[in-house]
């Protein structure tokens, strides 16, 4: 519903109580002694909450009136970040009403001749209704991802494919994630002084997923760039590989436990976490073991949602040592009491639709400028698309 007018909000006064009070609304699922460390926290004080709910307990009493109305503001033609400068626009990608759709990529040919560093990227989605998720990597010249693949149109590419990597190749040379977006995304610079880089001569990998709803649209949602303008002292990187692959969720088991853990081998910053599952993911923690065996909760989501993944955004960055070993632990409702279940009699396993599942916390860390970013894993991690060993 709007929320511009006292007559629009008006009707609404028993849903806004029950929202807050089971904090439903504002969506913020971080909880326990963690739950208030984020810079993008969303959650109410006590006393807001209370406002709120003696408000409507009164019969929503209207304030002292304005004749004039809530405009939402419309500038920078809509980014929140400012004008970016560069805008990436996919060519127009029609989605049909029903049906099930693979992962859709999008590969621009590099626009970039000298190193360029992003202090920030921001989404525009076009078409929310049927956008699952866009993620935008950087494939530095030579790289394997995607490598015999066109440039320049929608194509779609085997998990095998995907997979396919060059003997020896470095993790950070094949592929880099810029940033994401699902539902839940709010736009954020990294560091002040730390950004991301794109190596001179790199495409730029679009990977969306659409989510057929009922109507048959076209997509032209925009990624939007913007340049560090002070000098770079440390690098950003996303990572993906805190996630269990081997997934195996018996039908109608009601708390699946699923396990993940790396070890870093360089000091890095903790910048960010965001838990990612589907459907039947229920909860999930990521923690740090330290070298001294201390353990420390990073970020718990008891009651995780499908439909408001956060990324969970550090006020004060987190400096993790080196041989800090970072765990998630992931519980999934495979079982007829989980409403949103697509199939409780089927056994799961990992998988690109949202009737399968996955299990991976994203970080985003940084190192200094000078480090190799290649020596940030203790151990290679595994692929997507790899049996295990491989």
């Amino acid at each position: 519903m709007a929320l511009t007018s006292y007559a629009l909000v008006r009707p609404w006064a028993a849903a806004i109580r029950e929202s807050v009070l089971t904090g439903k609304m504002p969506p913020w699922d971080a909880k326990g002694p963690t739950a208030h460390t984020f810079q993008n926290d969303r959650s109410l004080t006590e006393s807001e909450t209370a406002t709120l709910v003696s408000w409507a307990e009164a019969g929503a009493p209207e304030g002292q009136p304005v004749k004039t109305t809530f405009q939402p503001a419309r500038s920078h033609d809509g980014w929140k970040l400012g004008n970016p400068d560069v805008v990436i626009r996919m060519p127009g990608f029609t989605v049909p009403p029903s049906g099930q759709l693979g992962y859709r990529y999008l590969i621009e040919g590099g626009r970039f001749p000298r190193d360029v560093w992003i202090r920030a990227a921001e989404w525009r989605i076009d078409q929310r209704s049927v956008v699952h998720h866009v993620n935008a990597y950087v494939r530095a010249p030579g790289s394997s991802y995607l490598a015999d693949y066109p440039k320049g149109q929608m194509v779609s590419a085997t998990v095998a494919d995907r997979a396919r990597r060059r003997e020896g190749e470095r993790l950070f040379d094949r592929r880099q994630q810029i940033v994401g977006w699902e539902p839940g995304y709010e736009p954020m610079p990294w560091l002040a002084d730390g950004a991301k880089m794109i190596p001179a001569g790199s495409d730029i990998v679009f990977e969306i997923h659409y989510n057929p709803n009922g109507k048959q649209v076209t997509d032209h949602s925009e990624l939007g760039l913007y340049f560090a303008d002070a000098k770079v002292k440390e690098r950003v990187l996303a990572i993906d590989t805190l996630r269990d692959l081997d997934l195996a969720i018996p039908a109608g088991e009601r708390d699946y436990v699923s396990k993940a853990s790396m070890t870093v081998a360089l000091p890095v910053k903790l910048l960010s976490v965001q838990p990612h599952m589907h459907y039947r993911g229920s909860a999930m923690e990521v923690r740090a073991v330290y070298p001294d065996g201390e353990a420390e909760v990073l970020v718990s989501v008891p009651k995780y949602d499908f439909n408001w993944q956060t990324t969970y955004v550090l006020r004060e960055p987190k400096t993790i040592p080196a041989g800090t070993r970072l765990e998630s632990v992931a519980h999934f409702d495979n079982s007829p009491n989980n409403a949103f279940n697509p199939d409780p009699g089927a056994l799961i396993h990992w998988g690109d639709q949202t009737i399968d599942e996955m299990h991976i916390a994203f970080l985003e860390l940084a190192l200094p400028i000078d480090a190799d970013p290649e020596k940030l894993l203790a151990a290679p991690p595994r692929m997507i698309g790899t049996p295990p060993g491989k």
